[in-house]
């Protein structure tokens, strides 16, 4: 049953795990005993969906329901796809190897803006029409998720239905609606009105303004579903280990981290509850890491207590427990000691710029001693590798910024090798990783300007230039990638023109460097007279911006006033130490 036509494909493909199924974990059912089928979409490779949780968890979700099975898609590879293309083999869902056009329900997770041509390749290579008034049936029926969706305009003539926010208790509502309608025969026109009237259900079809489509919140997140087994992957992954959440939200209020406000209000799991799934997880996939996953670990109120429930068991187990988006300011000597009884891993901070005032501008309210003190600590405790995250283009940006990475980069080296502390007889590595800012929607920079592609590789030489030490490792991203992506953050409906026409002309896999092709992409916007720049300008305050008809619960009002302060370089509370008015208050789920 699995394999069929593409079965003698595998042996002429890179990685043919990709495409196989039969994990251990993945989950099987007859098809006659359900009634609906759901093909989870992922447009990316294999690697990179099997890493992320929300499929993980949707996965589970829609599989503990008697009445569906829910089985998993991803992007093939060139190879394959140039292989499917030519034998008019069709694209296939994971666990049956049953054809995509024969489900019910086709969903995607819009976790980068530079996957937007994959999710066209994907209903394309399943015999799938790209546009939604091309699909008059109800099935199958497009959807979208994730945090892209909070600007999901130019995606909107391919998709039959957005899911704003948090797709847990939405996604069951949704499923309902739909065996509803399954059953009763009824037209897709109709289901689409009826879906148009659950919360976080946002049909572009049918909008009609002024009408505002409010995220979804879940509100307890230790009632929430969340599985007890994921499937295993049976080739390597990006992140190849378990993981759970410690919360959901974030009190820092960064401004230019779209994350943080999308995510918002802050709801903490309890750690009973983490331990317990952390337990199960471990136990049910043989994975010898778990990963406690956030937007900032540290912000976590229970982290020590959690810390010694969960070491109690994985020492003696010898599992590892890695706790990612550490802050500089938040690394205590006691925290530092829990870790190392653990397999120590690489540190990873990110003070985003490189001077006191730049880090004010974007209020991440930490200070150069803070980051250099938290260094010190790491390499008594005997780790040797740190990586840091910083930002090139931030609003009111100098050449004295770009200078202080370096500079920065460089303090952190001279604190281990001055450390009588450190390891015997080894090393230090500081990888330094730089990335373009971008202009993200629902933050306070959602009105600034991107930096031109000029300034930007004027700026990386900049950079490279002032970092001397073979002790530093320096990356960047590629800067026309980072330009494709600003345009689509902002974009508008008129962009989906663009979007076919250079995946007509062979876009795909736009993220990756070796297959992204700007010539191919500039050329789609001269055919029609769409000048890219257009949406990398400075926005003003009153001008209408593309997503507001969409309430992801911080007001505009109070963004604006961030925005102000930035330019100010006053830095705002985060929200332990007082409540700024974002607005989120209005899903009444605030955490103290």
């Amino acid at each position: 049953m699995p394999f069929r036509d593409f079965e003698p494909l595998l042996p002429l493909v890179q990685k043919p795990g990709r495409y196989t199924g039969g994990e251990p974990g993945s989950i099987m059912k007859n098809p006659q005993d359900v009634l609906l089928r759901y093909a989870f979409c992922f447009p990316d490779t294999y690697e990179i969906g099997m890493s992320n949780l929300a499929m993980k968890i949707l996965y589970g979700l829609a599989n503990a329901r008697e009445d569906c099975w829910c089985e998993r898609c991803f992007t093939p590879w060139v190879d394959m796809e140039k292989l499917l293309r030519e034998k008019n083999i069709p694209l296939w869902a994971l666990e049956s190897g049953d054809p995509l056009r024969d489900f019910d329900l086709l969903g995607f997770t819009l976790q980068y803006e530079m996957s937007y041509t994959n999710v066209l390749n994907m209903l394309d290579l399943a015999g799938i029409p790209l546009r939604s008034e091309d699909r008059p049936a109800l099935a199958p029926l497009v959807i979208a998720g994730g945090p892209c969706a909070c600007n999901p305009e130019p995606l909107a003539p391919f998709v039959d239905l957005f899911i704003l926010g948090e797709g847990e208790e939405v996604s069951d509502e949704l499923l309902d609606l739909l065996a509803a309608y399954k059953r009763g025969h009824r037209s897709k026109e109709a289901f689409l009105r009826a879906a148009s009237q659950l919360e976080g259900i946002y049909v572009p079809a049918m909008h009609e303004p002024p009408k505002i489509v409010k995220k979804r919140v879940v509100r307890d997140l230790d009632a929430c579903y969340f599985p007890e087994s994921f499937v295993v992957p049976l080739l390597e992954v990006v992140h190849d280990r378990t993981v759970t959440e410690l919360f959901r939200g974030c009190i820092r209020g960064c401004r230019f981290c779209q994350a943080g406000f999308l995510s918002r209000p802050v709801r903490e799991k309890s750690p009973e509850v983490v331990d317990r799934q952390c337990r199960a997880l471990c136990d049910h996939t043989g994975y010898e890491e778990v990963s406690l996953c956030s937007l900032s670990a540290s912000d976590y109120t229970r982290l020590p207590e959690l810390l010694d429930s969960m070491l109690d068991w994985a020492v003696p187990q010898k599992i590892n427990v890695a706790v990612p988006s550490l802050r500089a300011d938040q690394f205590p000597p006691e925290m530092m000691e829990k870790l190392a009884r653990v397999r120590r891993s690489g540190l990873t901070f990110a003070p985003e710029a490189g001077t006191q005032r730049l880090r004010d501008v974007i209020n991440k309210n930490i200070t150069e001693e803070q980051i250099l003190s938290t260094a010190r600590q790491a390499f008594s405790g005997g780790w040797t590798s740190v990586k840091l995250y910083f930002m090139i283009g931030l609003p009111t940006e100098t050449d004295e910024d770009i200078l202080g990475i370096a500079a920065l980069a460089q303090k952190v080296v001279d604190e281990f090798y001055r450390n009588p502390d450190k390891p015997k007889g080894k090393g230090v590595q500081v990888t330094v990783s730089v990335a373009s800012f971008v202009p993200k929607p629902f933050t306070p920079f959602q009105w600034e300007a991107m930096d031109t592609r000029e300034e930007i590789a004027r700026k990386q030489a900049l950079l490279r230039s002032a970092v001397r030490s073979k002790k530093i490792k320096l990356s960047y991203h590629d800067r026309e990638i980072s330009l494709l992506e600003g345009v689509f953050a902002r974009g508008d409906r008129r962009l989906a023109e663009v979007l076919e026409l250079a995946w007509r002309g062979g876009a795909r896999f736009d993220g990756w460097d070796d297959q992204f092709k700007p010539a191919l992409w500039a050329e789609c916007f001269d055919a029609l007279c769409i000048v890219p720049e257009d949406y990398l300008r400075t926005r003003e305050k009153d001008e209408a911006l593309p997503w507001e008809h969409l309430d992801y619960g911080v007001t505009k009002t109070f963004l604006w006033r961030e925005r102000e302060r930035a330019f100010a370089a006053q830095t705002t509370p985060n929200c332990r130490e007082g409540c700024a008015g974002c607005g989120v208050n209005c899903f009444h789920t605030c955490a103290p």
